[in-house]
């Protein structure tokens, strides 16, 4: 799966733009704030129909514009094209359609277009709360399985009514109503955990492994999954916090209080953990996410890196780029501000690699760039 051409209009900083890909290495190179972030923001859109960065959809529409469409051609496995297009507008509802076909409910679009983003906002993984975690969880796994996805949103819906309910304890059948609402939470987290813990079980060797292999560090890394189910089930689990739970007229206990906990060498990672040794964890999690997404998808997602650099020390990054440069990474988008530094590892990476110019949300058309022989394309 490879995105062969991306058209904008207003999004962001970025006017009007119409831009043809390699079906392997993109390089948007430019200063700080030019909008090469951006261009990747727009492509994650496509794919997961939102930024990557928390941004609502009206924080992408382009300063004193009243909306975005962010316009994609793609070339499937089987060799057909998929166009997917996302337009908003101030005053509508966001809107999605594949191949002219408007999506009814846009969670029927997340796993169509598997892509793993690295981008330096990865460090809330480990420096925020559980939240930021889940929320990576939740990501990755809708991207794998459908009915994890349902299942959330169902989840969260219930999570509310019964939060509302707790806030109004006076309400006719209340005891009644909230059985109904616990009987619902109970199969649905456990639906949520099970898929959860069979995700970190898959991941945590593979992380272990790439981090391994990117850092060339002695220490082990560890990633386990945290959470109350783990020891109780979710239907028990609720009764034993009901009390509480009127108390605090909030739903005490759940899978909505999951974590993930990130450790080296036996200790919490967000604590002892280097600064370098934290960026190659980071780094280390997305390939292992990467390989379980190909693994799952049948084929290879995208690969967004954003701005490289400021995650990795310069030894660091020639190691991640030798690795992601293996034929088993498929379409990739790099983003730095340094021209002649990117140049230089992918050549000596002897990477084929296409170039984008970016300046004040402009993007200028590639020039031929060396080949990984050494001869002009």
């Amino acid at each position: 799966m490879h995105l062969n051409r991306l058209s904008l209009l207003n999004f962001k900083n970025i006017r009007e733009a119409q831009l043809d890909f390699s079906p392997r290495i993109n390089c948007f190179v430019g200063d700080n704030g030019t909008g090469k972030t951006n261009l990747l923001d727009a492509i994650h859109y496509l794919s997961m129909c939102k930024s990557a960065f928390g941004l609502s959809d009206s924080q992408c529409v382009r300063h004193g514009d009243e909306g975005f469409v962010v316009n994609g051609i793609y070339s499937t496995p089987t060799g057909r094209n998929e166009t997917i297009v996302c337009t908003y507008q101030r005053s509508n509802a966001k809107k999605l359609s594949r191949g002219g076909k408007e999506y009814e409910k846009l969670s029927d679009h997340i796993g169509l277009l598997p892509i793993v983003m690295i981008a330096p906002s990865d460090t809330a993984l480990i420096n925020e709360s559980g939240e930021e975690r889940r929320r990576y969880l939740n990501s990755l796994i809708s991207q794998l399985d459908r009915d994890y996805l349902s299942a959330l949103i169902r989840y969260n819906h219930i999570l509310a009514e019964r939060n509302k309910l707790l806030k109004n304890q006076g309400t006719a059948n209340f005891n009644e109503i909230l059985e109904v609402f616990d009987m619902q939470l109970a199969a649905l987290g456990t639906a949520l955990h099970k898929r959860r813990r069979e995700l970190i079980e898959e991941l945590a060797p593979l992380a272990a492994q790439a981090y391994l292999k990117l850092s060339e560090d002695r220490e082990q890394v560890e990633l386990t999954y945290r959470s109350e189910l783990n020891e109780t089930p979710m239907d028990e689990l609720l009764r034993l916090t009901r009390t509480k739970d009127l108390v605090n007229q909030f739903t005490t206990g759940g899978v909505h209080r999951d974590d993930i906990r990130m450790s080296i060498g036996g200790y919490p990672l967000r604590k002892y953990g280097s600064q370098g040794q934290q960026k190659s964890f980071l780094v280390a999690l997305k390939l292992a996410q990467y390989d379980i997404v190909a693994a799952h998808c049948g084929h290879r997602p995208i690969l967004l890196l954003d701005d490289i650099f400021d995650k990795l020390d310069m030894q660091r990054v020639e190691q991640l780029i030798g690795i992601v440069s293996d034929e088993r990474f498929g379409q990739i988008f790099i983003t730095d501000c340094n021209k002649v530094r990117l140049e230089g590892i992918l050549s000596g990476n002897r990477c084929d690699y296409t170039l984008f110019s970016v300046a004040d949300g402009t993007v200028a058309a590639p020039q031929p760039e060396l080949s990984s022989t050494g001869q002009e394309p």
